[in-house]
């Protein structure tokens, strides 16, 4: 390759690159923003996500939670700010990333990306749901039955948070949920690339049952409800996902019907 043509090709790259860089900060820029607003609402923030511990012990007048460092609480408001931040601006960075890959995509490719762009944050918002109201519920009143009263000889042991450390279990399993509840989207857009199919998803199901269980027992605390509250959506989320791919092969075995049809009568 002479130098001309390393000068030209290098000119493209420096404009990517360029592109690549405002993007980016385009995308901290709503994350700053989004995390300003977040720290001047972190307590009700914080209090939204207590709230499975007050349904746990019956009262917002029994939930009680402690810090023992004097910056703990003020550092559990940054992480709490910094996820919502996250969160919030997530649409804009996805938003970032697609206009930026956009221009090397055909446009039928353009078009069948959009629907995933929608479905990703709203399929993790249901995830962060089922863990709120209906997993971290049944995990606290799990944890809170091992307190023990005390009478008859009998210390009192009573189960008293950190604030730190509840945040930390309760974003570990939002998290862990939200990346699960993607499991339609990824699997699907393999299939659109063709690297997976339906029938290989049915022929997998059993190594999925064993792969569900132990990706359960690791993203979770080391109890069976949080472990089966995991595995189970994931292994619905596998079989929505066969129906997902099916249709999906069907949708391409049309439009390849219609091509042939298309190119027939051109020939005629």
């Amino acid at each position: 390759m002479s130098e001309d043509e390393i000068e030209a090709s290098r000119a493209p790259l420096i404009d990517h690159l360029i592109e690549l860089r405002g993007r980016l900060i385009r995308a901290m820029i709503a994350v700053v923003i989004a995390f300003i607003a977040c720290f001047f609402f972190a307590n009700q923030i914080y209090n939204i996500l207590l709230l499975p511990y007050v349904w746990a012990v019956g009262s917002v007048e029994e939930a009680k939670l402690i810090y023992t460092a004097p910056q703990e609480f003020f550092l559990t408001q940054l992480k709490v700010a910094l996820f919502g931040a996250l969160f919030i601006a997530f649409p804009v960075i996805a938003i970032e990333i697609y206009k930026f890959v956009a221009p090397g995509l055909y446009k039928n490719e353009r078009s069948a990306f959009t629907p995933y762009l929608i479905a990703t944050p709203i399929l993790f918002a249901i995830g962060a749901a089922m863990v709120i109201f209906g997993l971290m519920p049944l995990a606290m009143r799990f944890f809170l039955s091992f307190q023990q009263l005390g009478g008859d000889g009998q210390a009192s042991i009573e189960l008293l948070p950190k604030v730190n450390e509840y945040l930390s279990l309760i974003m570990a399993l939002i998290l862990a949920f939200g990346l699960v509840f993607q499991l339609p989207v990824v699997l699907t857009l393999l299939a659109r690339i063709g690297i997976v199919s339906s029938e290989m998803l049915k022929r997998q199901r059993r190594y999925a049952v064993v792969i569900a269980f132990v990706a359960a027992a690791i993203l979770t605390p080391p109890d069976i409800i949080s472990q089966f509250g995991l595995a189970i959506p994931t292994l619905l989320l596998y079989e929505i996902s066969i129906v997902a791919v099916r249709v999906v092969e069907r949708n391409r075995r049309t439009a390849a019907t219609d091509d042939e049809e298309e190119s027939e009568s051109g020939a005629e």
